[in-house]
């Protein structure tokens, strides 16, 4: 796109440093669907990227565990093995669900962290429900919620494969930050989807952890739709997870029948979304290469040390 300007005299793009990272089995890019809110709605996005052609990495849940049966996630877990899918679930509650007023305020609002020792020790079971259910990785929006899951399958409490991926609700803007969840047990983080491509790059130079970056944003993220920067942001932020929300589509969390028709409809028009996004990183010259599908691994990464005396000795996961 830039070659049609070069003849108008304007003056170079002074793009970002191009990230030396990639994911294990090489790519600088993965694939995710969002908001993947139950089996009808992951047999809706199996058939749209049939239909599409869309390479699908991984697919992630809003509403959480605890709004899924455990048939249903048995069937989740299921399609995605079939389909070499990893499958993420929020363990949740969080703030935005409690009786307090404090997530509502303008100032300081905790949103979706947990608040108190009862929706710390909610989201741990949750987290070990969907574990002994098969579930292979988990989203958590608390950082508290974060380094007691990395305890726990640092202990052998929960699977040693189990991934842990922030969500955006507890996303962080600068190196630093990004660096400390890394620290705390993150093996993948998403971050705030207003970042420009050159931040994304700061982000990238401070810690290996690999990020999630919405291309398409939810209304209630600031609704952006930034398909055209898909090639750059792979570029600076490899290894990065392509992550396509939906403007001007509802919340629906937590997901139910009475959304049912809007989680499938919208579920279906993520994976069309993403078929727009991959058809403009197709258009755009020396495009970062994806990651294969059906991997998941991830780099290693750096943890802080545990605490005297919380590791060791744990049941098998």
């Amino acid at each position: 796109m830039s070659a049609l300007l070069d003849p108008l005299g304007l003056p170079p793009t002074g793009g970002p440093p191009s990230s030396p990272r990639a994911f294990p089995g090489g790519g600088s890019w993965r694939l995710e669907i969002p908001s993947v809110e139950g089996p009808d709605a992951l047999a809706a996005v199996v058939t749209a990227a049939d239909g599409l052609g869309v390479p699908v990495h991984r697919v992630s849940q809003g509403s959480g565990v605890g709004m899924l049966t455990d048939a249903e996630i048995t069937d989740m877990v299921r399609t995605a093995a079939d389909r070499g899918i990893e499958l993420c679930l929020f363990a949740r509650p969080g703030a935005n669900w409690d009786i307090g007023a404090a997530s509502a305020s303008a100032a300081g609002a905790p949103v979706a962290r947990s608040r108190g020792r009862g929706q710390l020790a909610a989201g741990v079971a949750q987290a070990e429900r969907a574990a002994h259910l098969g579930v292979r990785s988990l989203l958590v929006a608390d950082e508290g919620v974060l380094w007691a899951l990395h305890l726990l399958r640092e202990r052998g409490d929960l699977p040693a494969d189990l991934q842990l991926k922030v969500s955006v609700m507890a996303g962080p803007a600068n190196p630093a930050a990004l660096r400390v969840q890394e620290l705390l047990g993150a093996d993948t983080v998403n971050v705030p989807s207003d970042l420009t491509v050159h931040q994304l790059a700061e982000l990238r130079a401070g810690s290996a952890v690999p990020v999630d970056v919405y291309v398409e944003a939810p209304d209630d993220l600031g609704g952006f739709v930034r398909h055209h920067e898909i090639a750059e942001i792979a570029r600076a932020a490899a290894p990065v997870y392509i992550k396509f929300g939906l403007r001007n589509a509802p919340d629906v969390y937590p997901a139910g029948e009475q959304v049912a028709a809007t989680v499938l409809a919208a579920s279906r028009e993520r994976v069309r979304r993403a078929r727009l996004g991959l058809d403009e990183l197709a258009r755009t010259a020396g495009a970062p290469e994806m990651a294969p599908l059906g991997e998941r691994d991830q780099p290693v990464l750096d943890r802080f040390p545990a605490p005297p005396g919380t590791v060791g000795g744990g049941a098998d996961g």
